[in-house]
């Protein structure tokens, strides 16, 4: 019986080592795997850090970017309303300088179509015969109805007839 008191003794001593050698070695692996957690964790901090400063100098130079843009954007509206502003100011000047061109070509006509309406009714036909037919229907136009007629009625018919027309529209 001692023997095999003495073997179970023995028995449950191994058998205590064995699971007290297990227990070491599962400690040593947890402690192991613990450490490359606690490394792996520091290289994630690491790499959280160089993002959030990598993010806030995104931040900064696009508000840098976007108060340049603004500033171009401010200028460029500026030389626009300008353009605008010297577009309506060269719009008006054309426009006054037609008028007064106009004003010049009636006052012209004006002492065109004195000059025919005192000559006699055979030499202005003769005259505005020999014109181009536009110039020709400006001055008659500047003229009495009663001095057309009488100019019309010596010239050639075929000239007058064309004068007329072009007198009606």
């Amino acid at each position: 019986m001692k023997i095999v008191f003495l073997m179970l003794v023995l028995y449950n001593s191994l058998f205590a080592m064995q699971k007290s050698d297990k227990l070491f070695e599962c400690t040593e692996i947890f402690q192991e795997r613990k450490s490359e957690l606690l490394v792996e964790l520091e290289r994630i901090d690491e790499q959280t850090q160089a993002l959030d400063a990598l993010k806030t100098a995104t931040e900064s130079l696009l508000k840098d970017k976007k108060a340049k843009l603004s500033i171009k954007e401010e200028a460029v509206d500026k030389k626009l309303a300008e353009v605008d502003a010297r577009s309506a100011k060269i719009k008006k000047m054309l426009e006054e300088n037609r008028q007064i061109l106009k004003d010049l070509k009636n006052t012209k006509m004006s002492k065109i179509a004195q000059t025919f309406a005192k000559m006699k009714a055979g030499a202005s036909s003769n005259i505005l015969s020999d014109m181009k037919k536009e110039d020709a229907v400006s001055i008659l136009q500047a003229l009495k109805p009663k001095i057309v007629g009488q100019i019309l009625s010596k010239m050639d018919a075929k000239k007058a007839s064309e004068l007329t027309i072009l007198l009606a529209k």
